[in-house]
């Protein structure tokens, strides 16, 4: 099976072609800006490395945010394109939290495991997850004070790229393990979406927005 995941939704754009569970292809860069024009002409480099034709990917994954408004978007409207111009094509979305749940390992997992998300704001992305990477809370948007009321009195891991600076005043936590990944890996949507094909769990791309965007009229 042929597995096609990106992500468009941060401060980058990203890609992977995998035959089965092994990556044959790989594309990474940071951008503020035009992930868009980037993403389709090197997802068709890739499937050119490979000798592939659109045709033969079986899944697609793509992370579904949160992130930047226009990111989240543009990764979307991607997926449903190629969905629309391939009907045998399965196609499910990935949060960025379970992607960032799923990269931890068995030694770093703790009974309770925190994704915090960078929002360029003064508060967080954020949502819970037991050792057995089950939800304990639905995804939000929290500032420093609701999160570290969630999780005091608790052992902790906290992974994501909202990490560092929710660490930059002292916490008072106990904390099992500390992961500030600059962003979410591209296999790990992959390996998720692989997931929910197996299970059977496929959820058609909707954007998670936590937040409304910002906007203003100019005078």
């Amino acid at each position: 099976m042929y597995t096609l995941a990106f992500d468009t939704t941060a401060n980058g754009c990203s890609a992977a072609l995998l035959h089965d569970t092994k990556i044959t292809a790989k594309f990474n860069e940071e951008m503020e800006f035009g992930q868009a024009e980037v993403l389709i002409p090197q997802i068709q480099k890739m499937l050119t490395s490979a000798g592939l034709k659109f045709s033969q990917i079986d899944l697609l994954g793509v992370c579904v945010g949160p992130g930047s408004f226009t990111g989240v978007r543009s990764s979307i409207a991607a997926a449903r394109a190629f969905a629309l111009s391939a009907p045998h094509l399965s196609v499910t979305g990935v949060t960025a939290f379970e992607a960032y749940i799923h990269s931890l390992d068995i030694s770093e997992l703790s009974s309770y495991n925190a994704v915090i998300i960078e929002t360029k704001r003064d508060d967080f992305y954020f949502q819970l997850y037991n050792g057995k990477l089950e939800k304990l809370s639905d995804p939000t948007a929290a500032d420093y004070d609701e999160i570290i009321d969630k999780l005091k009195g608790k052992t902790v891991t906290l992974i994501g790229n909202g990490v560092e600076r929710f660490l930059d005043k002292p916490s008072g936590l106990v904390l099992h393990a500390i992961r500030m990944d600059r962003c979410v890996a591209v296999s790990d949507i992959a390996a998720c979406a692989i997931q929910k094909y197996n299970a059977k769990k496929l959820n058609y791309p909707k954007p998670l927005y936590l937040r409304a965007p910002d906007v203003c009229v100019k005078s």
